[in-house]
């Protein structure tokens, strides 16, 4: 497993949990360290567990030595990250720099597994890589096994997954792969690589798009006096719809969706398709955050020097991700109109802290909430929602609270004398 960030480290824990000896490779030789320690540097549930059981069997070891790992492998995964450039593309370098690498540790027939979100056609450059940079030609195939992890469920994605993607021309490499994933009840799907490449892109950026649409009806509900989550319950019946992903809120973020949303669009552009579709839904998102700093400062009056309390800095739930949150981007937003923002999130804080220079941040979410003119509730941890409201709404200067997630009862809070604005509620 060549990269041990989220889709490695997971992938890597999973497949020992299969039964195999995974061996989990990475540069950064103090993450190597740690993690050979039993320290897991993401929160993600069961997965420290996963690592220190199969770290203590040694079904799962952790190394910088790359060449080694290669060399006494079968399957080699690539899981290193394809960050956006400044026109949206995914940067491949990375990619690039381990195919080099592993061509020089080809002492035997390889499966080499293209795991990371690339851009379509990588399946190709990979193997052309790997076949102009080898000394001596030895036998190997290149496959792309796109990964639908969700950040606050991956063990268990993993594990019980809709659906296994293999695009491959080799039929020795399908069969190969087929085999390493025996033991998981899922529909296995082969296809050609170009094929399986785009797949996982335009999975991400429909779901986006369905996010997005909701938030757009959750806007018309405010507007025509509708609730949303009637609505969407309405809608979720319907199993051309179904219930997933009708959550009306601040707007989607995380590692996935907004990069692979840029990256189809930069495909297209490339390709000379105007996919005026996928950059709506892009726009509605941004103007989704815009509308959550606004509802916030229409409640309070105004802004600038008002005392804003913030629960929720992770952009989902049960993860500690803050990468493209629109919980941080909605906070930036508040502070930059001179608010004053104390914040409080059950595991994203420290990563958090860097993003928000300047903001406050509290022990606890009733610390969060103390004198504060606003509360803003941003991400949707089950604890905000089983908090004392009667002692929040003592220990605010002012009874207003924005639930850009609607995990709250408007009517409970109502009557204890707040203020409630959710989302097309």
């Amino acid at each position: 497993m060549i990269g041990t960030g989220y889709v490695g480290l997971v992938t890597g824990a999973c497949l020992a949990d299969l039964g195999h000896t995974v061996v989990c490779v990475d540069r950064d030789s103090e993450k190597i360290d740690a993690l050979s320690a039993g320290r897991v540097p993401v929160y993600e549930a069961g997965l420290e567990a996963l690592a220190t059981k199969h770290l203590e069997s040694g079904d799962l070891s952790f190394t910088t030595d790359i060449q080694e790992a290669v060399s006494k492998s079968q399957f080699v995964f690539i899981t290193v990250d394809t960050p956006p450039d400044e026109t949206g593309r995914a940067d491949i370098t990375r990619v690039e720099e381990v195919a080099r690498s592993i061509a020089g540790s080809i002492n035997d027939y390889k499966v080499i597994i293209n795991k990371s979100t690339v851009p379509i056609g990588s399946t190709k450059m990979v193997q052309r890589i790997i076949e102009e940079s080898m000394e001596e030609y030895r036998e190997y195939d290149v496959v792309s096994n796109p990964e639908f992890l969700r950040e606050g469920t991956a063990v268990s994605d993993f594990m019980d997954p809709s659906r296994i993607v293999i695009g491959s021309d080799s039929q020795k490499a399908v069969m190969l792969l087929t085999e390493l994933y025996r033991g998981l009840d899922a529909p296995l799907f082969v296809t050609d690589p170009v094929s399986a490449e785009m797949i996982k892109y335009a999975s991400n950026a429909f779901l986006a798009t369905k996010v997005t649409y909701i938030n757009a009806i959750a806007n018309l509900c405010e507007a025509v006096g509708a609730d949303v989550r009637e609505v969407a319950l309405g809608m979720g019946y319907d199993e051309r719809i179904g219930f997933e992903f009708l959550k009306p809120g601040p707007g989607f973020g995380g590692s996935c969706f907004p990069k692979d949303c840029r990256a189809l669009l930069a495909i297209s552009r490339d390709h000379g398709y105007d996919f005026d579709l996928l950059e709506g839904v892009l726009e509605v998102n941004r103007e989704q955050h815009e509308r959550t700093v606004a509802k916030v400062e229409r409640l309070s009056g105004g802004l600038k020097g008002r005392k804003v309390g913030v629960l929720g800095l992770a952009f989902k739930a049960n993860t500690d991700d803050v990468r493209e949150s629109p919980a941080v981007r909605v906070t930036k937003m508040l502070m930059e109109r001179g608010a004053h923002v104390t914040a409080f999130d059950p595991r994203a804080m420290d990563n958090a802290r860097p993003e928000l220079p300047g903001a406050g941040f509290a022990e606890s979410a009733y610390e969060a909430v103390e004198d504060a003119d606003v509360l803003v509730l941003l991400t949707e941890w089950d604890e905000f929602k089983w908090l004392d409201y009667e002692r929040v709404r003592g220990l605010m200067a002012r009874p207003l609270i924005v639930d850009a997630r609607n995990c709250l009862d408007p009517v409970v809070l109502r009557k204890l004398g707040f203020t409630y604005e959710g989302v097309g509620r």
